[in-house]
């Protein structure tokens, strides 16, 4: 009888640690701007995220990161893309993200929400993928629509975003 009533209590807490929210233990961010083949990253990530990756629906993707950590490999260039022209990184200091709902998709899931850059607020999705404690997320935006104009075209402003969260 107690050999049953152990396995019991080992069979539920392991339910539990199952279903637990995990935090972040790390993020990479990294992105490419399509049309000039110039890629960078950005850190300072911040997160209150509650990631729950046995019920998905039940989690929250909330976090920002500092403008002033852009990085391309050019730092002439890093230091005009902060000014107020493109990121206007002393009037804006984050970039943020708040999810509005997450949903299993065929190949992961997605996560669906409003990125906030420069005070402009526009709808992004993310695609992640898992592959152990690691998530991969992918979006596209344009960063025209948030009144930074490196080209005249919408489509010259294509920017892709890859993040890279571990949980622990």
């Amino acid at each position: 009888m107690k050999f049953y009533s152990k396995v019991l209590i080992v069979f539920f807490l392991a339910i539990q640690v199952l279903n637990a929210q995990q935090d972040i233990t790390s993020a990479r961010i990294e992105f490419v701007f399509v049309s000039k083949d110039v890629d960078g990253s950005i850190e300072g990530f911040e997160s209150s995220s509650e990631i729950s990756l046995k019920e998905l629906t039940n989690s929250k993707f909330e976090g920002s990161v500092a403008v002033g950590t852009l990085k391309t490999g050019n730092f002439l260039r890093d230091w005009h893309l902060k000014s107020s022209k493109y990121f206007d990184e002393e009037e804006y200091p984050l970039i943020t993200f708040k999810s509005s709902e997450v949903s299993l998709v065929e190949n992961g899931f997605k996560v669906v929400g409003k990125i906030t850059i420069k005070g402009i607020s526009k709808n992004l999705t993310w695609y992640f993928d898992q592959d152990g404690n690691i998530l991969r997320g992918a979006a596209i935006l344009f960063c025209s629509d948030f009144n930074i104009h490196i080209k005249k075209g919408r489509e010259d402003n294509k920017v892709e975003i890859n993040l890279i969260l571990e949980l622990g």
